[in-house]
């Protein structure tokens, strides 16, 4: 029966076969060479029909796989790129895991299985209340697998598609605890490598656990994006300079997927989209994004300054670890000790320790520049990493500007003139602004009281350009005109009163030469042989 059932399968492997060698022999088409392993492993298949499983998987199916070393699979939980989670009991504490068994894929690379094993014990060796704790790495019965915390509850990312999006207190709550852990993690020379909601556990009670840690790094080499199980969610957070070069991150990757996942929590959409991994990767090198807080008014200034450092492209302009962003975001004052969507009577009550060198609450840093003559796109600036204090109440400006003459100076200037000089022109919209004169001097279009005549002054000089475009365009082809005479004339020749006079002559002068050489056409022949004769 076994022979009978795996016989459609190779007939089937051998046609496809066949078929592309005739292809690339007949019609020069491309071999595929992906086929052949489709081929073999159809060929080689134990499985009657419905496509392949892991090895946990099959095992579990035959009943074999009951037990992993001291730990007895109780039910499974899901499956991802890695494989395969089972909710399971250790025999020996009396306490239950999950456990974690790597796909066949994985499991098949020794180089891989060292360097997984590295990490799980390093990671085992963390002790943070806000992760989620590896318990064990071994192998059983062929099966290499972790045993991990297993966490009563669910994802920040099943949260978010029920909610939509998350109060600025809630998200600062969920975020904080999360850069937390991640610092423990980058004193220890780990990096996370994969923040994104899916790998924020939340327990009934309301504790955040980041799920993941020390594994995504062991992965990451060995899988592709486009493999299954890791789909578009990580390219969604990545750093750019991860997707660059996936070995060349340190604690500022993290820190990019952070201040992602913050934006995200506060607005329910991503800043960087697209239908492809390779759109989002090039929309993220472009940095540019809608402010948080256009899509979101619940968010203060201070806090949407905040995420564009989190998430600036340029890696000196960036939070450079996880303590700097504990203290920015601490210095918000507007976190939720416990969280508001979660009803339950024992529910965790937590917030930020001061750390050491607390940020000021009157500093907030700077990240808004005008791109593209947009207000509604930022990207990350020069002056993303300074500070200014709050604006005073008074209508004064100390403005930094080029002349008519292209010098630079500075001025102090009203609001109203400031405005009728961004209309006028005279005032350029790259010019810096600041109130007092111990504050740093800013773009002009970060400031609410300029942002929407800097736009209006950027559209024009848009459409101005342009205009100045086309006219070269226009010069470009008149000269062209005025050196093909030829052209007009052929133009003429075919349409409009003068192109049918010019016509009718051009066919009378083609047919009369015609008619004479065939009128004359004996005199033309012996006046030929005579030349021929002649010689």
């Amino acid at each position: 029966m076994f022979a009978a059932i795996m016989w459609p399968h190779q007939i089937a492997s051998i046609a496809v076969l066949c078929s592309d060698l005739f292809s690339a022999a007949i019609w020069g088409e491309r071999f595929h060479p992906w086929h052949v392993s489709w081929i073999f492993s159809m060929a080689n298949s134990t499985e009657p029909s419905g496509g392949s499983s892991t090895p946990a998987e099959g095992a579990a199916k035959s009943g074999k796989l009951t037990h992993l070393g001291k730990y007895r699979l109780i039910k499974k939980l899901g499956q991802g790129g890695m494989g395969e989670v089972y909710l399971a009991e250790d025999t020996k504490l009396g306490r239950n895991a999950a456990v974690k068994v790597l796909s066949k894929q994985l499991a098949g690379k020794s180089d891989f299985i060292q360097r997984f094993n590295r990490e799980a014990r390093a990671m085992a060796k963390m002790n943070h209340d806000n992760a989620v704790s590896v318990f064990d790495v071994d192998e059983a019965h062929g099966f290499h697998f972790v045993a991990m915390e297993f966490v009563d509850g669910k994802s920040m990312q099943k949260w978010m598609d029920e909610l939509g999006k998350l109060p600025v207190g809630d998200a600062l709550h969920v975020v904080l605890r999360c850069a937390e852990a991640l610092q423990v993690a980058h004193n220890q020379s780990m990096i996370h490598r994969d923040i994104k909601p899916d790998n924020i556990m939340l327990t009934s009670k309301g504790k955040v656990k980041v799920a993941d840690f020390g594994l995504a790094k062991a992965t990451d080499e060995d899988m592709s994006m486009t493999q299954s199980g890791t789909g578009l969610g990580t390219p969604y957070y990545m750093a750019p300079e991860q997707a660059r070069n996936a070995k060349h991150v340190d604690a500022r990757t993290d820190v990019y997927a952070l201040g992602i996942t913050l934006y995200y929590f506060v607005t329910g959409k991503l800043p960087f989209a697209g239908d492809s991994v390779l759109e989002i990767i090039t929309n993220k090198e472009k940095g540019i994004f809608t402010p948080a807080r256009r899509l979101n008014k619940e968010v203060p200034e201070r806090l949407d300054l905040i995420i564009d450092q989190m998430i600036a492209k340029d890696l000196n302009v960036r939070c450079k670890d996880c303590g700097e962003v504990i203290k920015l975001l601490t210095s918000v004052g507007l976190e939720n000790p416990s969280l508001s969507f979660i009803d339950a009577p024992d529910k965790v009550v937590q917030t930020a320790a001061a750390p050491v060198g607390r940020a000021n609450a009157t500093q907030v840093p700077a990240a808004r520049t005008m791109v593209s003559g947009s207000a509604a796109g930022r990207t990350s600036a020069e002056d993303a990493a300074s500070r200014t204090r709050p604006i005073e109440n008074n209508d004064t400006w100390i403005v930094q500007y080029k002349t008519a003459q292209g010098k630079d100076s500075i001025g102090k200037f009203t609001t109203q003139q400031i405005v009728q000089g961004l209309k006028s022109g005279t005032i350029d919209t790259k010019s810096r602004v600041k109130r007092n004169a111990a504050d740093q001097f800013m773009p002009i279009g970060y400031f609410p009281d300029f942002e929407k005549h800097v736009e209006s002054r950027n559209i024009k000089e848009k459409a101005d350009k342009k205009a100045g475009d086309m006219k070269s365009v226009y010069k470009e082809i008149e000269r062209q005109y005025e050196w093909r005479g030829w052209n007009r004339w052929f133009r003429n020749l075919v349409s409009g009163t003068a192109g049918l006079i010019s016509l009718i002559v051009w066919l009378v002068f083609v047919f009369g030469g015609l008619f004479a050489v065939y009128y004359f056409r004996a005199q033309i022949w012996d006046t030929i042989a005579g030349i021929l004769n002649s010689r």
